[in-house]
């Protein structure tokens, strides 16, 4: 027995207790004889029979363990695919390549996206494999040179085409020879020799058609069939009986005019190279939301050094540099506001259309708009790492990656051909056997057009392009699917779970209500309080200045300011002693208090945080803060209602708290008092009844229930780990983005199933049709050309969708 040794770099271990684990789990896995984890070099080696086990077993088996393998990703343009069939076959190769662990073609892309081990296998290799097979791979380019690389391929089949037509065009006028209702039509009699028609034809044939028989050729060499196969069997085969024909005309003393079918050869090439050049115009197009993010970026910057502005391309900013930004300008990269305030306009990366307020201190984001004041912005995040070029990969990385029903059209197609070989054979001697014995000519024609009208084009372009359009015009509404798996999942949701702060309320405390006792006005009580907790840094002291701040009230002198904790604060503000804060605080400095006692308790039932004030030790009202609910948020979960969702709310608050805040944005189910850790628990139990779960959370205690679910969302306004672990990016911070984002789902694979249904009507109505001799090569070869287009438009009508 041969063994084999892996090493694979893990990510995620805090300590060698990690490492020990995982060094447990990977010897239990069958096959494997020893494996050493070095916690130091963030390494593992594992000996193992590669008969039993392979390097996929020990990655899932780490990653359940809670940690990562560290794989190299790298994608390729791919040159020389012609359809679906040659994608699956590029693909199933590739993954037989000791070191990779996962390859997915996107045919519509005309790319492939790796995760490989470095360390046993190099992309030269990769790229090896395929030049063998016949195709190319090119690394991947940026937006530019792949918008360049596009446009030569559309002028290369226009030049096809034009070519191609204006030899088929004489040709084309020769079929009303086959048709006598069409006799009235003249015909010139030069166009019926046998010569002329091989002279225009044969150029076509294997000039035009060139590419067709080197697609043949490399599909056969490596034991597989695809469209190329079909179109050049189908073509070749009218063509060289029409050529044995007139050879045997000229035997005869060339008299009369042979039935020939030259004319079925070359209108059947020119117009599947038309039907390709409007492929190529409509898949670009599916692909322009990349191109539109891409446009989004600000070319150069404009940098504070020395006190002097000074303009650079935007390539040569580096974190820590001063930039100014003047009114009416793209902010070039991710930054911190340093100085000045104005409005920006976040649309185009939110969604959101109303500008924002930024003041010092603010955080901006790369290719928003200033749209008034002028700013000075210290750059945080530049060139990948900024929140432009993260989206761009999100969206690409959706767009290159697989769903589920794809990988069924993928095994379809990779068998198709051949079938379709075997019926267009056994149709052939079918027909000249028992239909009309030994006419060849009468069994050639229904066997030209099933091998043309079957090619798999359409069916590998059904799911990639409406899962393209799809996401990129989700990305356009600020909703970033990480990925053509849960673009198809979302729609199965039945169960919205929601945190609630920071998702369905603000995450952030704000003044709610002031109630003043008899001798006092609201504006001047807010006066003192306000100023007394300016000198307090706690977020409900926050909470309070700012809505002083908001009424516009003005700030007084303070002195012997004493913060008092778990009870409240107190302070001298111009002569006046004043105390805010819990019952205790006020017996204790005995106040009376019964007054209160009623608004107290209504305010605390309604989720808030009550304090009591005291002016001279004597009540002076009540004051109350909460974190308030987001102004959509109610709507946003109306919809969610509408769409048949169970929506319910899982909170660390206290019940009364949590139903509260439940109450008013009209969700019925709440799970309260949940620790954070026991979040992804709660998440599993609902999942456990059946249900198909997408959770909803900004925090990093979010990230464990995000990634249990089944669909994770987070609220593009949270953290970094909480984006890191969800299926789904909500960059507006607005929950009516979930309802969005289901309905984006539905309506992307309601699309896909129209595209499958398309490329599935045309193969099965028109193989029978063409069986029985009712489907001329020529119709064959229209249908099949437009079979692909008709999908790609109805994809594109993705882009159009507005929620």
């Amino acid at each position: 027995m041969s063994t084999k040794e892996q090493t694979l770099k893990i990510s995620g271990m805090t300590c060698s207790a990690c490492a020990n684990r995982i060094e447990k789990g990977l010897s239990r896995i069958e096959g494997v004889e020893k494996a050493n984890v070095n916690y130091a070099l963030e390494s593992s080696s594992i000996v193992y029979d590669p008969t039993k086990t392979n390097v996929n077993e020990f990655r899932e088996r780490v990653e359940r363990l809670g940690f990562g393998v560290v794989l190299e990703k790298v994608d390729f343009d791919i040159t020389g695919m012609t359809c679906a069939a040659c994608a699956t076959r590029i693909e199933k190769r590739i993954n037989k390549v000791e070191g990779v662990t996962k390859a997915n073609v996107n045919f519509a892309l005309e790319s492939i996206a790796v995760e490989y081990d470095n360390s046993q296998v190099e992309t030269s290799d990769m790229v090896n494999v395929v030049k063998k097979m016949g195709y190319e791979l090119i690394p991947k380019q940026d937006g530019e040179e792949k918008m360049d690389h596009k446009e030569q391929e559309i002028k290369k089949q226009q030049r096809k085409f034009i070519f191609s037509l204006i030899l088929t065009l004489p040709l084309l006028w020769t079929m009303v020879a086959h048709f006598s209702f069409l006799s009235f039509i003249y015909l010139p009699a030069i166009f019926m020799n046998p010569w002329l028609q091989l002279a225009l034809a044969t150029p076509v044939q294997f000039i035009v058609g060139a590419q067709f028989y080197k697609g043949a050729f490399n599909a056969l060499r490596n034991k597989s069939a695809n469209m190329d196969v079909l179109v050049a069997l189908g073509t070749s085969a009218a063509y060289f009986y029409s050529l044995y024909l007139s050879i045997e005309w000229l035997n005869a003393g060339s008299v009369g005019s042979p039935e020939l079918y030259f004319e079925a050869s070359a209108v059947i090439i020119t117009l599947i190279v038309l039907g390709k050049l409007f492929e190529v115009r409509a898949k670009g197009k599916t692909s322009q939301a990349i191109q539109k993010l891409l446009g989004l970026q600000a070319k150069t910057a404009r940098i504070l050094q020395d006190g002097i502005e000074k303009e650079v391309p935007i390539e040569q900013v580096v974190a820590g540099d001063v930039i100014v930004v003047k009114p009416g300008e793209k902010i070039p990269v991710d930054g911190k506001i340093i100085d000045g305030r104005s409005a920006i306009d976040e649309s185009m990366i939110t969604g959101e259309s109303i500008p924002i307020d930024k003041v010092a201190g603010d955080v901006v984001i790369g290719a928003t708009i200033n749209k008034n004041g002028s700013l000075q912005i210290e750059a945080t995040k530049v060139g990948k790492d900024t929140a432009l070029a993260q989206i761009v990969k999100v969206v690409e990385e959706a767009q290159g990656s697989k769903a589920d029903i794809q990988r069924l059209a993928d095994r379809i197609s990779g068998v198709f051909v051949p079938v379709v070989v075997v019926i267009a054979v056994v149709t052939f001697f079918i027909w000249y056997l028992a239909v009309t014995p030994g006419d060849f000519r009468s069994a050639l024609i229904p066997t030209i057009s099933i091998l043309v009208i079957a090619c798999p084009c359409a069916l590998g372009l059904a799911t990639p392009t409406s899962i393209m359009a799809g996401s990129g015009r989700a990305a356009e509404m600020g909703m970033l699917f990480k990925g053509g798996e849960h673009l198809e999942n979302t729609r199965a949701v039945d169960t919205v779970v929601l945190d609630k702060t920071g998702t369905v309320t603000k995450g952030e405390p704000a003044l709610t209500d002031i109630t003043v006792t008899e001798g006092y006005s609201e504006d001047e009580v807010l006066q003192l309080i306000a100023t007394a907790e300016n000198q307090s840094e706690h977020p409900l002291a926050r909470a309070i200045v700012r809505g002083g701040e908001e009424k516009g009230l003005t700030l007084l002198d303070v002195t012997d300011f004493e913060a008092l904790p778990g009870y409240g604060i107190q302070a001298n503000v111009r002569g006046k002693n004043v105390l805010v804060g819990t019952r205790k605080l006020m017996r204790e400095r005995e106040v009376s208090i019964l007054d209160s006692e009623v608004a107290m308790e209504k305010l605390e039932a309604e989720g808030k945080t009550a304090m009591l004030i005291a002016v001279d030790q004597k009540l002076a009202g009540v004051v109350a803060v909460a974190d308030t609910v987001k102004e959509t948020s109610k709507e946003a979960v109306a919809r969610m209602l509408e769409l048949g969702l169970d929506v319910i709310m899982l909170t660390g608050d206290n019940q009364r708290t949590a139903e509260a805040i439940a109450k008013q944005v009209g969700i019925a189910h709440v799970i309260a008092e949940v620790l954070p850790e026991q979040k992804s628990e709660e998440v599993k139990k609902l999942q456990d009844q059946g249900k198909k779960v997408a959770m909803v959370g900004d925090g990093i205690n979010d990230a464990p229930a995000l990634a249990t679910a089944d669909i994770g969302m987070a609220v593009g306004t949270g953290t970094d780990i909480a984006i890191e672990a969800a299926d789904i990016t909500l960059m507006r911070g607005d929950l009516n983005s979930v309802a969005d984002a289901i309905i984006m789902s539905r309506k992307t694979m309601r699309n896909i199933k129209q595209n499958l249904f398309f490329a599935f009507f045309y193969n099965t109505i028109g193989i029978p049709i063409a069986a029985i001799g009712l489907l001329a090569p020529w119709v064959a070869g229209t249908a099949m050309a437009f079979s692909s287009v008709s999908v790609v438009l109805n994809a594109l009508r993705l882009q159009k969708v507005k929620l």
